[in-house]
This record gives structure tokens, C-alpha cells and sequence, in this order.
């Protein structure tokens, strides 16, 4: 078996360490003797690209990084784009990333950037004044399918751990959010909500990088992608993450959330 990763914009949004969800993803893969090759997804990519990939990976960016991003990703690069999303494959996107899978991204300086209306969402910076949402960030995964998915993996309750880093506030239309907040801001600090997801694309502002961090959440991804490419069932076989879990444990500890140690 072999997965294609198909990478957003590698040298303009992947702020943060979010090139980590592409490495885990292939290593993960190869671990498992499964083939894993990067296709890169910038300007210098035809929109033909987008056909090879079985899963997407989006990191975060600079207002003028995604400006960039978006005078590229227009016409048949955002049709075959969101055909894919529409479609079934599965991603995980970072900050700048939704931001641009929405309908609209307003700056804290600047004009409105149009997103493709992938997701049903909103992002608008505050202005420059506004405190920026930084910390490390807990939440329950609760968006259907994929909590029950995740929880058949882990045989536990999905909870995932991130750091969050931005300066927009998210907010959701029609689309369900990937999880309650535990502990953070989450997508504006207002509404409890973290992320969005939709079809299999995960959208969240959890950097750290999120998949290192939550290995079952990168499973899924495999699993999912390889389910959609191979039309069948597919089982992962187990992998040592006894480091990723003692990481997730101190971290609950230091965060307060001893309680939900037992959910590893």
C-alpha cells in the first residue's frame, strides 16, 4: 500500500513547526512499511497536483503569506481543491489554513481576503490593540463521525493537546466544530468551540504540532485515507508511543487535567 501527502504551501505556511503533521504522517506510514511520499502543493504546482494526493496537510502563516497563497490558489488549483475536500479526502489544517478554507479572512490591517468557502466560517483579527490567543490548548473531540472513529481507536474519550498561537477569531456557520475547549481559547474565546470539521478535513488552531502530540488523531488520518483510496477496510497495526503518551500525561498534569489522564 502506498499514501501520497499532499503539503500546502511548504515554504509559506507551515509557521509554528506545523511541517511536524507532515513528518509524523510519513514516518507513521513507514513505520508501518506502508510507502509514503510528500507531494508538494505551492505555485509552482498544476492544478493536476491535487489529483495524486490521499491526504492533505495545511500548517499556519503571516496575513502576508496568505495573501500569496491566495492570489495562487484560484480557478481550477481551488475547483480540483475543494473537489477534494467535497470529495472525501481527509486533511488537517492549521490556523492560516482554515482561515483560507473559509469564506473569509478579515486582517487586523488591510482588505478582506476571500477564502473558497470550504468550511462554513468566518475568521476577523480584533484589530492590532487585541491580545493575541496564546497558550497550550485542551479539547474534547466531539464532531461526528470522527469522535466516534477516534474513540474506537483509542477506546477512550479523544482528547487532544496543542498550542495555540493567533490573533483572529474564528466563527462557525453551518459546520460542526471539532471539539469543546478544556482548557484555552479555542477558535475566539467566546463560544467554548475549537476547530471545524468537515467531510474527513480536520480544521483547528492546535499548533505543537497537533499529530505528534496526538498520534491517534494521525492514525485516523491514515487509516481514513488509505479506507478512501483502497475502498476497503483497513486495521493499522499497533506502534510503540509510549514517549507521545508520558509527554501527554506531564502535560495534563502541569495543565491541570490530571483527570484526564486515564483517558490515554
Amino acid at each position: 500500500m502506498e499514501l501520497k501527502i499532499g503539503w500546502l504551501y511548504p515554504k509559506l505556511m507551515s509557521t509554528y513547526g506545523d511541517r511536524g503533521n507532515v513528518i509524523c504522517l510519513q514516518q507513521r506510514c513507514q513505520w508501518r512499511g506502508i510507502d509514503a511520499a510528500i507531494v508538494p502543493l505551492d505555485r509552482q504546482s498544476e492544478a493536476s497536483q491535487f489529483d495524486l494526493v490521499d491526504v492533505i496537510v495545511g500548517g499556519g502563516a503571516q496575513d502576508r503569506q496568505q495573501e500569496i497563497v491566495m492570489r495562487d490558489l484560484q480557478g481550477a488549483k481551488a475547483e480540483k481543491f475543494r473537489g477534494k475536500i467535497d470529495g472525501g479526502t481527509p486533511g488537517v489544517f492549521t490556523c492560516g489554513s482554515p482561515q483560507l478554507l473559509g469564506k473569509y479572512y478579515e486582517p487586523a490591517l488591510g482588505q478582506r481576503i476571500d477564502g473558497l468557502g470550504v468550511f462554513d466560517l468566518v475568521t476577523k483579527h480584533p484589530g492590532i490593540d487585541a491580545p493575541r490567543c496564546i497558550g497550550n490548548v485542551v479539547l474534547e473531540i466531539t464532531a461526528s463521525p470522527l469522535a466516534e472513529e477516534l474513540r474506537a481507536i483509542l477506546g477512550e474519550t479523544p482528547i487532544a493537546i496543542g498550542f495555540e498561537n493567533h490573533g483572529g477569531r474564528t466563527y462557525l456557520g453551518n459546520v460542526a466544530p471539532l471539539g469543546k475547549v478544556i482548557k484555552g481559547y479555542g477558535n475566539n474565546g467566546e463560544d467554548g468551540w475549537e476547530g471545524a470539521f468537515y467531510g474527513n478535513a480536520i480544521a483547528t488552531y492546535s499548533h505543537g504540532p497537533l499529530l505528534p502530540k496526538n498520534p491517534f488523531i494521525a492514525d485516523w488520518l491514515i487509516q481514513t485515507a488509505l479506507r478512501h483510496k483502497y475502498q476497503e477496510a483497513i486495521s493499522l497495526s499497533k506502534l510503540d508511543d509510549s514517549l507521545a503518551l508520558q509527554a501527554r500525561k506531564a502535560m495534563f498534569e502541569r495543565l491541570d487535567c490530571a483527570n484526564l489522564v486515564n483517558t490515554l
